[in-house]
């Protein structure tokens, strides 16, 4: 049978002397879209394809899952992300679609873990993450935590979690675990990491730790997840499951997975440390730039106005001679001008090189050994809080939140 398809139709396609399967995603260009089992599409004439089986019907929703109330309770927060996403066949494209109770349905051994109060913030990818979204995340952990709740999870697309993560840091004391977590692949994929990534997540949630982190694969196994300081975590590979490392200091903690025990570095922050507080003014007119060799000065003047800006120099923390005028124009007009590293270890050091030395003297203040995107939002952080420019340079330079550390761990 040829003809009109619905997206979700399962369709065989006669290309040349080849016949494959697939399903029906839509109409492109009077090309017929087709998602093959390998999960690559292709597109074909329409009428060389002949229907199977036709889309299967929805499904109802479950039941919200049973809890056990002598369990202790957590409180996932979602907003998003391919953990909480499926395929959508009318586009073929990954599209975050559920909400919390719905993580609770698709990983049932959480229900083993503790009991949960859930809250839909966002479902959006987190490429459209945004500070004053950060703002109201910090202020829903905020509540759940002043609740009462053992812990927090958050739920996130991993491409932005780092910094979404490093943007609670700041803005939350927390004497209990804030977790984010998320997956690389959605949860309709056999190799989804989804699951484990939410046990673990749960049980980081439940434990002796204090502080934010981001709990995901530890290796590309289903062994462990490790735990990941919220402010010194970076996504290093765009699909792998272990895609999240630990930069400049080892990771604060595992989860085995088998086991379901976690244990903790003596470098955690630790339950109860910390008394709850918000702080959650962010300055949002601040950018991060990488330079780059024959980048134009011309570039920065765009920036003019802005309140800070991260630069994100070679070696260690160093733009052309060429860049100097227009950075020191910048300082001059009351722009916080903060210079990082593009290495992914060490340290900025400015005193080395004459480059180093006249930015400097144009007004540049060292970051130290931040992650530029954490500069960033650490920047936002302060020059919300702190108006007096003395004051906000020095904050930048005191270690917050593990963010800034006063000499590397060794070998890192």
């Amino acid at each position: 049978m040829t003809g009109s398809f619905s997206s979700g139709d399962h369709v065989s396609c006669t290309y040349g002397n080849r016949t494959l399967s697939g399903t029906y995603i839509t109409e492109r260009d009077g090309m017929a879209v087709v998602k093959l089992s390998s999960g690559y599409n292709i597109g074909v004439e329409k009428a060389c394809c002949t229907l199977v089986s036709p889309a299967p019907a929805s499904t109802p929703r479950s039941a919200p899952i049973k809890q056990d109330p002598k369990l202790p309770e957590l409180a996932i927060i979602s907003t998003g992300g391919t953990i909480a996403s499926r395929i959508d066949y009318r586009t073929g494209a990954v599209t975050s679609q559920f909400d919390a109770d719905d993580i609770l349905t698709a990983i049932p051994a959480l229900a083993e873990i503790g009991r949960y109060r859930t809250k839909v913030l966002y479902t959006i990818l987190s490429e459209n993450m945004t500070p004053a979204i950060w703002q109201e995340l910090a202020r829903a952990i905020h509540d759940e935590i002043k609740h009462g709740v053992t812990g927090v999870i958050v739920t996130h697309g991993t491409d932005t979690m780092a910094y979404s993560a490093a943007a609670v840091s700041f803005m939350l004391d927390t004497p209990v675990p804030v977790v984010f977590v998320g997956s690389q692949r959605s949860a309709d994929r056999p190799s989804s990491d989804n699951a484990m990534n939410g046990v673990c997540a749960a049980l980081a949630a439940e434990s002796g730790l204090g502080e934010v982190a981001v709990v995901m694969h530890a290796t590309t196994n289903d062994d462990a997840c490790a735990i990941h300081r919220g402010t010194r975590v970076r996504k290093m590979h765009t699909s792998r499951r272990d895609a999240f490392q630990s930069i400049g200091i080892p990771p604060i903690g595992t989860v085995d997975y088998a086991t379901r025990t976690v244990t903790l570095s003596d470098a955690a922050v630790k339950r109860g440390t910390h008394k709850l507080a918000l702080y959650d003014k962010l300055e949002p007119h601040c950018a991060l730039i990488q330079f780059y060799p024959g980048m134009s000065p011309d570039i920065l003047k765009a920036y003019e106005g802005y309140k800070g800006l991260i630069l994100s120099g070679t070696g260690l923390g160093h733009v052309s001679t060429a860049m100097i005028p227009q950075i020191k124009k910048l300082v001059a007009g009351g722009t916080q001008v903060i210079m990082t590293s593009q290495c992914m270890h060490g340290r900025v050091c400015d005193r080395v090189y004459d480059t180093g030395r006249d930015l400097l003297a144009a007004g540049v203040i060292e970051g130290g050994d931040m992650l530029p995107e954490v500069a960033l939002v650490k920047q936002m952080w302060v020059l919300g809080n702190e108006k007096d420019p003395v004051k906000a340079a020095s904050l930048m330079a005191t270690d917050l939140k593990g963010e800034c550390m006063r000499r590397s761990a060794h070998g890192l």
